[in-house]
């Protein structure tokens, strides 16, 4: 063979071998390194919630980074091998299953989309793998749906809906509401959470209706916002997420609601706000778990050193979604090495009851449902000025209240009651030795 050839064929070699890890999803590390762990990412690349989908593998990304820099976890560097879940939970079972059985991951993480987290939690629990939730708001996940090898790093609908209860109680005791709702668990979940708080519960004075998910289009947001016109309620909750509330609050807008009622959207995040514009976010109230505010207002350095580190990277601030990814990580190294094993029970009891301090102040992982248990913030959105003021364009929040996550999460007692009406145990599947 013509030597002269040799460095051409080396480089298409390398060139295919670099496209390869893209195309079958593995995120690349700076080295081959055959002693190494891979951890799964299922999360949405497309589809309605892919905003947040790009926050959590930007964050991902972050956090290999640095871990490996530091040597890993046990003396393995992590790899990601990852899969488009396009929110759709047929898929995701596809997906983790094939992470799991072709990968070799050791973990799953990711979400955007609670029907998503409740499919990957129950292949994880038939595989004994861990599953750990970034995006997954319905109180289903660790709840009704709950498995041994779930842990969900977010909050719920429950505790979201006691953080702005209060607030709505104290502004809107007595008027009407009307409720737009995403047509799956977290969707309804959520719904009976606020309603319950806020004390709407009545549907024939509070009415609502639904729209299908996945696959809402303009049409169905228009037919839903054309009913709740024609109601004209004090209060509009919009129950979607991602793209489908950016596009709701936008048409609620067009169609004159926004001047006349108040718009809660009672999980909101950075990229939903952004994704309708400061002009139309603008005065809409919600609530969160973390936002990049968080750790200035409160002065949490290692969240604020988190925020400066990926805006450098990525010129603009996370959402909750890249700093639940983020955490995951941190914390599932940090069982890891406390139990000395990759080994699932041995990480899983690492973990029970752990309390750790890392974006924000102290979470803990609540033994009996894995639950993190963790203060939950009430925000609105600023106005049109403040945002443009910002060097990002992304000062959307200003944090109105808070609640620790003790008062906001459901008790044991009403855990229980949840599991019992579903027909499930009041416990988690056993552990091999338990």
């Amino acid at each position: 063979m013509n030597k002269s050839i040799l460095p051409k064929l080396s480089q298409i070699f390398l060139t295919f071998l670099v496209a390869g890890t893209f195309l079958f999803g593995v995120l690349p590390v700076p080295f081959a390194q055959a002693d190494a762990v891979k951890i799964g990412l299922n999360y949405p690349k497309t589809g309605p919630y892919s905003v947040q989908g790009l926050d959590q593998w930007r964050a991902t990304e972050l956090a290999v980074a640095e871990i490996n820099a530091a040597g890993g976890i046990l003396g393995k560097k992590v790899e990601i091998a990852w899969r488009d879940s396009q929110s759709k939970a047929d898929l995701s079972t596809a997906n983790v299953t094939e992470l799991i059985d072709k990968e070799g991951v050791k973990m799953v993480l990711g979400g955007s989309a609670s029907s998503v987290a409740v499919a990957a939690g129950k292949v994880c629990q038939a595989k004994g793998v861990l599953f750990f939730g970034t995006l997954t708001y319905s109180t289903a996940t660790t709840g009704k749906e709950g498995h041994r090898h779930t842990f969900r790093e977010c909050y719920n609908a429950w505790m979201g809906a006691k953080a702005i209860a209060s607030y709505m109680k104290e502004n809107f005791a007595g008027k009407k509401f009307f409720y737009i709702t995403a047509d799956y668990t977290w969707g309804w979940t959520t719904e009976a959470s606020v309603r319950k708080f806020s004390d709407t519960e009545d549907k024939s004075k509070h009415k609502g209706m639904t729209t299908p998910f996945p696959g809402a289009t303009e049409k169905d947001f228009k037919k839903a916002l054309s009913f709740a016109k024609m109601i004209k309620p004090d209060v509009l909750v919009l129950v979607l997420f991602g793209k489908d509330m950016s596009t709701a609050v936008r048409l609620a807008t067009a169609m004159g609601l926004k001047n006349k009622i108040q718009i809660i959207v009672p999980n909101i995040t950075l990229g939903m706000a952004e994704g309708g514009g400061p002009k139309v976010m603008e005065g809409v109230i919600g609530a969160l778990p973390w936002c990049w505010k968080v750790p200035y207002k409160y002065d949490y350095p290692r969240g604020k050193k988190f925020v400066e580190d990926f805006s450098a990277k990525y010129g603009r601030y996370p959402s909750t979604s890249g700093a639940s990814a983020y955490t995951i990580l941190y914390e599932y190294k940090s069982a890891v090495e406390r139990a000395g094993s990759f080994d699932s029970p041995a990480v899983i009891k690492a973990l029970e009851n752990h309390e750790y301090t890392l974006l924000k102040d102290k979470q803990v992982w609540r033994d009996f449902d894995h639950q993190s248990v963790q203060t939950v913030y009430a925000v609105k959105c600023n106005p049109q000025a403040v945002v443009l003021k910002d060097k990002y364009k992304l000062d959307y929040f200003e944090i109105l209240s808070s609640i620790s996550g003790e008062n906001a999460v459901c008790t044991r007692e009403e855990w229980n009651a949840e599991r019992k009406a579903a027909g499930k145990p009041t416990h988690l599947e056993k552990l091999p030795g338990e």
